[in-house]
């Protein structure tokens, strides 16, 4: 027995790791030693759920323990962000922000801004597209547009909820062409593409990689991504600068963690979903779900976080969501 201590400890040394009174070797908390809980804002099914749960998968495999994730709905994203924002700093529980974390602020429905959570890692930024039923009688932007002015405040354009992302571009459509729609929302991109394939509503304004089952069953149809290039998965829809329409809108997602987390179990964390980002299995189903990975690091997240901000905020004013 005393020859298999020594044994055992020997393994240890010469892996480099020792644990003692709940500390890894030179000071740092042994970390993880359980599961992770990761909180999603939106709704199972929608973009930020599927991209969030390949990711968690590919992280768990770095960090070796379990990661689940939550989704905390409700409140067009502010109990979610808040959720993260509040969460424990033990590193044990952080989550996924989203583009409303930058538009919720400006108008009064949370007291909180980027600036009160540390940030990981962004993820990726997918373009907004104009989604219609595939039986709609319009087949271009152009059209679209005509008919709305044919037709003005009957038009439906379903999104993810008050001054979300896709309710903000919406807006910036409507606002560039001179449309009146009615913008009705939901709570997340995919009980909004629902009710679009069901004739409740005559178009969305979400991203390719959440109207991508529909679109592929053929029961909707994308009349144009506002992107500066054509998707490589759908080669076929046009940009809406392709079609004459000077109008590019972008949502984006990243990783996050309350405040006040150890510096050490921040860095693991850093590490393991910098790793996940680059796992082939999830590349992969990032790619199938037409998901355009850009990540940044955690200085860099922290810059673009404030430059969004800024730039979110003159949107909104500039169509009317704010003062």
């Amino acid at each position: 027995m005393k020859k298999l201590s020594i044994a055992v400890l020997g393994l240890l040394l010469v892996s480099g790791v020792v644990f003692a009174g709940g500390k890894a070797e030179g000071g740092a908390p042994a970390y993880p030693t359980k599961g992770i809980t990761m909180i999603c804002p939106w709704a199972a099914g929608g973009g930020t759920d599927a991209i969030l749960r390949a990711l968690s998968a590919a992280a768990a495999k770095q960090l070796g323990q379990t990661i689940t994730v939550e989704n905390r709905t409700g409140g067009g994203g502010a109990i979610g962000h808040a959720a993260i924002k509040n969460a424990r700093p033990d590193g044990y529980t952080l989550g996924m922000v989203t583009f409303e974390l930058n538009s919720l602020p400006q108008q009064g429905l949370i007291d909180f801004t980027y600036a009160d959570y540390d940030p990981l890692i962004r993820v990726n930024a997918d373009a907004a597209t104009l989604t219609v039923k595939a039986d709609a009688p319009y087949n271009s932007v152009k059209e679209f547009v005509e008919y709305c002015k044919q037709n003005p405040g009957v038009v439906s354009i379903g999104n993810s909820a008050p001054g979300s992302v896709w309710h903000i571009g919406a807006g910036l459509l409507a606002n560039e062409t001179g449309i009146d729609v009615k913008h009705v929302p939901f709570e997340g991109a995919a009980p909004a593409v629902t009710a679009l394939a069901g004739g409740h509503i005559q178009a969305v304004s979400v991203s390719l990689a959440e109207v991508k089952s529909q679109l592929d069953a053929g029961n909707v149809k994308c009349l144009g991504i506002m992107d500066t290039k054509r998707s490589a998965l759908y080669p076929n829809i046009p940009t809406f600068i392709d079609q004459g329409y000077n109008i590019t809108y972008f949502t984006w997602r990243g990783l996050a963690l309350p405040k006040g987390i150890d510096p050490a179990i921040r860095e693991t964390l850093t590490k393991a979903f910098t790793a996940a980002m680059q796992d082939p299995e999830f590349v992969e189903q990032a790619k199938k779900m037409n998901l355009d990975l850009a990540f940044l690091p955690p200085a860099e997240f922290n810059a673009f976080l404030k430059e969004n901000f800024d730039a979110v905020t003159k949107t909104m004013k500039a169509i009317g969501l704010v003062n």
